[in-house]
């Protein structure tokens, strides 16, 4: 059996917890009621089994020896997530737009697959994707 992990937790760093909360939340994701929240981080579901903690940078500069990626400059990783309907892609990055965030990439279309992406307020980017195309 291939090796798969139970629950999957990517940490963020981020400004400001409340906003980058209100955000996540304003896209219609939710808490994690599994993970107490406090001004140094909130647990935000994306996911079965999966989810992003947004963690305050000076805490997240505790959590490593390296120094973290300047988001204005670099691009560390992509988030890639994947929704039921063309509608529901642009309903998200446009409402992750009007919450403060700034475009990623333009819409693109890849065989059965559509894709769309925004940067985060803190300047993380996310690929938010379609995998079926015949609606």
């Amino acid at each position: 059996m291939a090796l798969t992990s139970a629950f999957t937790s990517f940490n963020l760093p981020v400004r400001n917890v409340e906003q980058s909360k209100a955000f996540f939340i304003g896209l219609g994701f939710e808490l994690n009621p599994q993970f107490p929240e406090n001004e140094s981080s909130a647990a935000i579901v994306i996911g079965d089994n999966l989810q992003i903690m947004l963690i305050h940078q000076s805490f997240f500069n505790t959590l490593t020896e390296k120094e973290s990626v300047d988001t204005s400059k670099y691009a560390q990783m992509t988030i890639a997530l994947a929704f039921e309907s063309r509608g529901k892609v642009d309903e998200i990055v446009n409402t992750a737009l009007s919450l403060g965030g700034k475009l990623h990439a333009e819409p693109e279309y890849h065989g059965s697959m559509y894709h769309w992406g925004f940067v985060d307020l803190d300047g993380h980017l996310w690929a938010i994707n379609c995998m079926n195309m015949g609606e």
